[in-house]
């Protein structure tokens, strides 16, 4: 629907015209998907119902602004398809610079050749550089070894700058291409935030122990046995990120710590964050298997961190309890102060999300830039 509801007509005369500006888009690639117009009068917000364009004919959209639209001095905008993952790219897969006008009135015809899909294509030359920090990196609190991988922005080797750091579990599914039930693809994710310009950060992908995996993720005594989630948190915290820190450019201080995960994954990660607020601010939560603890102890006294972030996602598609645990999880995080602001947590629910890989390398970039970037012009 269009702010003021005018349906586009083209012998409209040009006293109707000139009530507000028109724009006019066509598209050379064409689907079922709704393309909304976003910009700087609107926070850049990329499902903007009041912006959402009229098809008007095959490829054809329109958006016609109010008589008494608000105008910024030059009025930036983009077109996509809901998201910045499926924003317009050029004919050859690239960005688009941002589309302007000062006009206030009249017609602006615009074209977009193609639109991303999932936030790909990429480009090779800005990938991450991946860095093996240890096949046998050794975690003493479990007495046992792990290969532990960095992923530093493409181009560190030529920067003096310092950086964010995302400790992520479950590094076999992250950016392995040979990965059984597919990957992330994080890699190919970043590449397309640094071409954008959203924001450069380093990710810490520890894999996990194959047949103790769900062994180690678990914290406490819960319906899948003991665990040794405690341990490895303490590794994670006291052993690995010290050396992190000391080996690479990172921003050490809490607002620019997360750490994150899916699943039993996501689980740990949860628990991290409630153990350590004083050295993770950012919580990355995908698909966390809440239902292994019903009733999650939050401790009030831990919740001094008014800052702390959380993204969290669900598939309604995953499980009956899923999206129930993630709501009483949001809501607990809430009432205990554990998180000040209802806006620190983004709640993002996909309907049709199943449990995989797929959903969260789709969710993965919309997480990170929510979380350390809140980016609203790519």
């Amino acid at each position: 629907m269009n702010s003021d509801n005018t349906t586009f007509n083209p012998d409209l005369n040009n006293s109707t015209i000139n009530t507000g500006l028109h724009i006019i888009m066509t598209t050379d690639e064409d689907d079922a998907r709704p393309v909304y117009i976003s910009g700087n009068f609107n926070n850049w917000r990329t499902q903007d119902k009041d912006f959402l364009m009229e098809k008007i004919g095959n490829s054809s959209y329109h958006y016609k602004f109010s008589h008494d639209f608000d105008y910024p001095a030059e009025l930036l905008y983009k077109f996509s398809k809901g998201d910045w993952s499926e924003v317009e790219i050029d004919s050859h897969g690239n960005r688009t610079e941002n589309r302007s006008t000062i006009a206030h009135t009249g017609i602006q015809n615009e074209h977009v050749a193609r639109w991303r899909r999932n936030w790909l294509p990429f480009k090779q030359s800005f990938l991450p550089q991946v860095q093996l920090i240890s096949d046998e990196f050794e975690i003493p609190q479990l007495n046992k070894t792990r290969k532990i991988w960095a992923l530093l922005p493409h181009d560190y080797d030529n920067s003096s700058e310092s950086y964010p750091v995302m400790y992520l579990q479950d590094a076999q599914n992250l950016f392995n291409e040979t990965a059984e039930f597919g990957n992330w693809e994080i890699d190919k994710k970043l590449a397309v935030m640094s071409e954008y310009k959203i924001g450069k950060i380093i990710i810490i992908a520890i894999e996990h122990a194959e047949e103790d995996r769900i062994k180690e993720y678990n914290v406490g005594k819960t319906v899948l046995g003991k665990g040794q989630g405690k341990k490895y948190i303490r590794f994670v915290t006291d052993t690995l990120k010290p050396y992190v820190d000391s080996h690479f450019r990172t921003k050490k201080e809490r607002e620019f710590t997360g750490i994150g995960g899916s699943s039993m994954g996501g689980l740990v990660s949860i628990f991290s964050g409630l153990r350590n607020p004083e050295v993770y601010g950012k919580l990355m939560i995908f698909s966390p298997s809440l239902w292994v603890v019903p009733e999650l102890k939050i401790d009030p006294k831990k919740a001094n961190t008014a800052d702390t972030k959380v993204y969290l996602y669900a598939g309604g598609d995953e499980s009956k309890t899923m999206i129930e645990h993630v709501n009483k999880f949001q809501n607990d995080l809430i009432s205990s102060e554990f998180v000040k602001e209802n806006s620190n947590i983004n709640l993002s629910i996909n309907r049709q999300g199943k449990h995989s890989e797929t959903y969260w390398s789709d969710e993965f970039p919309k997480a990170i830039e929510w979380l350390f970037f809140n980016t609203k012009n790519p």
